[in-house]
């Protein structure tokens, strides 16, 4: 996959304890006046985004073409659709805390092995396949709008400075719940985000292409030895590091007296996984409420 002229490899430089760091609060405010004021922030309640998403799977370079449709603070949803294949457009997002995904009929149970899932089982997974899903929606909003939103808020504080060629970035740590924690890098000159940070899960290990999907919340089973108790288990070993994931936010563009970046790039470590370009952002256009209906 081609690299974007802007690669940046910023390393972390802690404030002083000597010394009060800054509020996370004014670093933010300083981003939304970068992208367009308060006022006209806060009147954002709609956005349509289309564009395209061209991501690595092996060897190959697959294209997706997407529209996002957002209605704030709580409902989101992309589908995504790739020429290339036959099948028909996939779609996920949220409408409050309902999931908008298909529900998938549960496996069939075979004759010696494990019984099929409980209404309750999955039940019990699509709310943590919805919570992953709200935290790509936190992580986009972030390059947005420098803010979280009540469907999936997070707490924001100062941890120091970062640099690169390009100049240096104030870096902010957020927490949402159940279990996410990431960096916002916010350059100092411009005031405009320009990359987080976050440890998730290997590519292809969550469902569906976009920046950021498939990183929700889980852990790795436990293996159990059917029929043994606990002893027979014995000790397991330690999980592997999960890979640091980065979203780098460029090529930001006037829309509606708002500045918008039209460029997505992800990568796990120093492996460019995504890139995603943005043809059109719609502010405020009227979506179809029957976009945001659960699919049967």
């Amino acid at each position: 996959m081609p690299t974007p002229a802007l690669v940046i490899s910023f390393i972390t430089a802690f404030v002083s304890l000597q010394t009060l760091p800054p509020d996370p609060n004014a670093v933010l405010a300083a981003a939304r006046t970068a992208l367009g004021g308060e006022a006209r922030l806060s009147a954002v309640k709609t956005i349509v985004a289309t564009g395209r998403t061209r991501q690595v799977r092996g060897d190959n370079l697959v294209p997706i073409e997407f529209e996002i449709d957002i209605e704030l603070p709580d409902k989101y949803l992309r589908k995504d659709e790739v020429p290339a294949q036959e099948s028909g457009p996939t779609t996920t997002g949220f409408d409050g805390d309902n999931l908008l995904e298909p529900a998938n009929p549960p496996p069939a149970g075979r004759r010696g092995g494990p019984p099929p899932p409980t209404p309750e089982q999955l039940e019990a997974g699509r709310r943590v396949r919805a919570v992953g899903v709200k935290q790509d929606f936190a992580r986009l909003m972030l390059g947005l709008f420098a803010t979280s939103f009540s469907s999936y808020p997070l707490t924001f504080t100062y941890v120091g400075e970062a640099e690169a060629p390009q100049g240096r970035a104030d870096v902010l740590e957020a927490k949402g719940a159940p279990n996410l924690t990431l960096r916002l890098f916010v350059y100092k000159d411009t005031h405009l985000p320009v990359m987080i940070t976050w440890q998730g899960q290997a590519p292809g290990a969550g469902r569906g292409p976009g920046p950021g999907r498939g990183q929700g919340p889980g852990a790795p089973p436990v293996p159990v030895v059917p029929g043994a108790g606990p002893a027979a288990r014995g000790p397991l070993p330690a999980p592997p590091p999960q890979p640091e994931n980065r979203i780098y936010f460029a090529d930001y563009r006037d829309v509606d007296g708002l500045k918008l970046p039209f460029r997505l790039r992800r990568a796990v470590g120093q492996d460019t996984v995504e890139e995603t370009t943005f043809d059109r952002f719609r502010i405020n256009a009227k979506i179809d409420p029957k976009k945001f209906g659960v699919p049967k």
